[in-house]
C-alpha cells in the first residue's frame, strides 16, 4: 500500500457520520439523494442494476425533456463557516450534469418557499467523472445547502468544508465534554505518519467501524515513535483522557504518553517543531489490545490548553481520542 498525500480542507459539514442529512430532491430517480453525502468515496460496479436502471453511487435524476433544473436540499451536520467544496462527478461520464451552482442558509425552521439562500458559487462548469474543488469566500454561518444542477444528471459525491460553530458561551455547568471531538471545533493537524488511517479519524463522533476507521501508521524499522498534533476546539482544562485502541490487536502501540501547550496566533504548520518541548500533560502509559482506557489520575496539572501532542511508542494503530474536561470562557 502507497504513501498518498491527502489534503485537508476543514471538517466536512455536510458528512453523514456527523448527522447530516438529504433532506429534498426533485428527482431521484436514478440514484438516490442519500447517497451523495455518505462518507465513503463512491465507487462503481460494473453489472449492477436496479429496477430504474443502472446502479450508481451518488444522486442521479432522470434525463429532462423539458425545460428545468434539478436540486438536493442537505441539512448540514454541524452548523458552521464553509470555506470550501467540492463537487464531485466520479464514475459519472455520459449522465453528469454540465453546469452546477451551491447555496446555503441559515434556519432554525423547516426549509419552505420563503427561505433565503445565498449564492456560494454562482455558476459552475463541471466535466465528468472528477472532482470539483471550489474555495468559498463568505464568514456566514449556514445549517443547509442547496446543490442545482443544469439540467440533470449525477453527481457521485458532495463534501462541504469548513469550520464547526460551537456557543461556548452557552455551555456552563458541571457537565464534561470532549474538548477534541470535531463536533466541538477539535482539529488534527498533523503527524509523522498515517500510512494506514487518517489522523482526523481519531476525533470523530462515533465509535470505530473497522481497524481502517482509526490511525495506523506504518511498521516502524528505526528508531523514534510515531505522533500526532490535534488542536482543541476552545481553550481548556482536561480532567480525564480515553485512548482506544478498539480493533487494533497485533498492532496496538504499546504505550502512549501526550504533551500540551497553551498557545495562540501561531499557523499550524509550524506547531511540529515546537511540540517536543510541550509540557507532559500524560506520562507514558502502557495500552492494551482491543480496549478503551481511561486516564485521570494519571494526568499532570499543567493548567488550561489549547493543543496536543500524543506519541505512540514506537508505533501502530489508535481508533479514537478523547479528553474530557471543561472549556475555559
Amino acid at each position: 500500500m502507497a504513501d498518498k498525500k491527502t489534503v485537508w480542507y476543514g471538517v466536512n459539514l455536510a458528512s453523514e457520520r456527523l448527522g447530516a442529512k438529504a433532506i429534498y430532491a426533485t428527482d431521484d430517480f436514478f440514484a438516490a439523494k442519500e447517497r451523495v453525502i455518505a462518507d465513503h468515496d463512491a465507487v462503481f460496479v460494473e453489472e449492477k442494476y436496479d429496477v430504474n436502471g443502472k446502479w450508481m453511487d451518488g444522486w442521479e435524476s432522470r434525463r429532462k425533456r423539458e425545460e428545468g433544473i434539478d436540486f438536493c436540499i442537505i441539512k448540514l451536520g454541524i452548523s458552521g463557516r464553509i470555506n470550501t467544496i467540492d463537487i464531485d462527478t466520479r464514475h459519472f461520464t455520459g449522465n453528469y450534469p454540465p453546469a452546477a451552482m451551491l447555496e446555503a442558509c441559515f434556519t432554525k425552521e423547516e426549509i419552505n418557499k420563503d427561505t433565503e439562500w445565498v449564492d456560494l458559487t454562482g455558476n459552475i462548469a463541471l466535466a465528468g467523472d472528477q472532482q470539483h474543488i471550489i474555495s468559498i469566500d463568505n464568514n456566514d454561518i449556514f445549517t443547509h445547502v442547496r446543490l442545482t444542477i443544469y439540467p440533470d444528471g449525477g453527481v457521485a459525491r458532495l463534501r462541504i468544508y469548513g469550520e464547526p460553530e460551537v456557543d461556548w458561551t452557552s455551555i456552563t455547568g458541571e457537565k464534561e465534554l470532549d474538548l477534541i471531538a470535531v463536533e466541538n471545533g477539535g482539529r488534527a493537524l498533523a503527524c509523522n505518519d498515517s500510512h494506514f488511517g487518517s489522523i482526523h479519524n481519531l476525533i470523530l463522533p462515533d465509535d470505530s467501524r473497522n481497524m481502517g476507521d482509526g490511525w495506523e501508521t506504518r511498521r516502524r524499522r528505526e528508531p523514534g515513535n510515531d505522533w500526532v498534533i490535534i488542536a482543541l476546539g476552545h481553550v481548556g482544562k482536561v480532567n480525564s483522557i480515553v485512548v482506544d485502541t478498539t480493533f487494533f490487536k497485533g498492532n496496538f502501540p504499546a504505550g502512549v504518553s501526550i504533551q500540551a501547550a497553551n498557545i495562540e496566533n501561531l499557523p499550524d504548520d509550524t506547531l511540529a517543531a515546537q511540540s517536543i518541548y510541550w509540557k507532559e500533560l500524560l506520562p507514558q502509559q502502557p495500552l492494551n489490545a482491543d480496549n478503551k482506557k481511561e486516564f485521570s489520575k494519571e494526568l499532570t496539572d499543567i493548567g488550561a490548553i489549547t493543543h496536543i501532542r500524543m506519541n505512540i511508542f514506537p508505533d501502530g494503530g489508535i481508533a479514537r481520542l478523547r479528553l474530557f474536561g471543561k472549556p475555559v470562557i
